[in-house]
């Protein structure tokens, strides 16, 4: 089993910037495809972006320019920078990532972008 642990989240205004972490509770290259998915109020859960084992990196095309995903493997930890928020930005954060064929979500961290 795995843990995975969002930090980072908070108010900001827009056109700022906020970088969310994830920890992983076990070493973060035994976690397969590992990603950031977000959720507004009243609409589902879409995915941000994505690292693969070896660093490969996919994005939402809502994001693309703006946010980059990256991963320290020493400290079995995820990042998501994001610059250039909006308020279309703001929505609960959720880490993801499959450990030994189980999906595991994270408890999520609310990004908030207003004046």
């Amino acid at each position: 089993q795995v843990q995975l642990v969002e930090s980072g989240g908070g108010l900001v205004q827009p056109g700022g910037s906020l970088r969310l972490s994830c920890a992983a509770s076990v070493n973060i290259l035994a976690i397969n495809a590992m990603g950031w998915y977000r959720q507004a109020p009243g609409k589902e859960r879409d995915l941000v972006a994505r690292i693969t084992d070896g660093g490969n990196t996919n994005y939402a095309d809502f994001v693309k320019g703006r946010f980059a995903i990256s991963r320290d493997n020493t400290k079995n930890t995820m990042y998501l920078q994001m610059n250039s928020l909006t308020p279309e930005d703001t929505a609960v954060y959720y880490c993801n990532g499959r450990y030994w064929g189980r999906n595991y979500w994270g408890q999520g961290t609310q990004v908030t972008v207003s004046s």
